[in-house]
């Protein structure tokens, strides 16, 4: 095995000493290539050390400039940091150097969406669930999306298939009662779906909230 094969097999390992070592080895054998730097990179996200994993990246960048692995790992980097609208176009980097895989639709649909441009979002996430059908994440995501433009009638089928495929996934059961609540007159299946909700996750207040609030006009 190659520094880095030994670096990604210590990290699986969580050992991350030996992973740092790897990856420095990897770096000076071949300083010229962006690899050894990108998996330095996650090491040190992975120990929260931010500002040297940014430079990692960016020098993988510097070196590489298509690689759509360094793009993606700088792009979560400034993600996790709040930092949206960077997060943004480095997806759009990765994307456009044909990063594999549903990850960077999903990730692009959620910097949309806290940069509050729903309907921008919504092909992106919707990507991401047509490339990989059992993210319960994306799909839930998508879901949010859809109900959040109004758009109930599709995002029903997507909260109901996250609860086919997790039957606690509290969050699938919260979104579901409230659409029933605001988009429907089926108020017993609302307080079903919010009761779950708090019942799986006790700290869901939203969800007991709104179940009492609907349970007093029923009264």
């Amino acid at each position: 095995m190659n520094y880095n094969e030994i670096g990604i097999q210590a990290l699986q390992e969580g050992n991350t000493e030996e992973a740092i070592k790897a990856f420095t080895q990897a770096i000076e054998e071949q300083p010229e290539e962006a690899l050894g730097y990108i998996n330095f990179g996650h090491v040190l996200t992975s120990i929260d050390e931010i500002d040297r994993a940014e430079r990692f990246f960016q020098k993988a960048i510097v070196l590489d400039e298509t690689s759509a692995t360094a793009y993606y790992g700088l792009a979560n980097l400034y993600f996790n940091s709040e930092r949206f609208a960077e997060a943004l176009k480095l997806y759009e980097k990765a994307l456009q150097y044909e990063l594999e895989g549903a990850d960077a639709h999903f990730m692009i649909g959620k910097c949309l969406e806290k940069l509050e441009q729903p309907k921008l979002a919504l092909p992106y996430l919707q990507r991401a669930v047509e490339l990989d059908e059992g993210d319960v994440q994306a799909r839930l995501s998508y879901g949010i999306t859809l109900a959040s433009l109004e758009l109930f009638e599709l995002a029903e089928p997507q909260f109901l298939q996250v609860l086919e495929q997790d039957p606690n996934h509290s969050d699938a059961h919260y979104n579901l009662g409230v659409l029933y609540a605001v988009s429907t007159n089926r108020s017993e299946d609302a307080m079903h779906h919010l009761k779950q909700a708090y019942t799986l996750d006790e700290r869901n207040e939203m969800a007991r909230y709104a179940y009492d609030m609907i349970a007093t006009t029923l009264e």
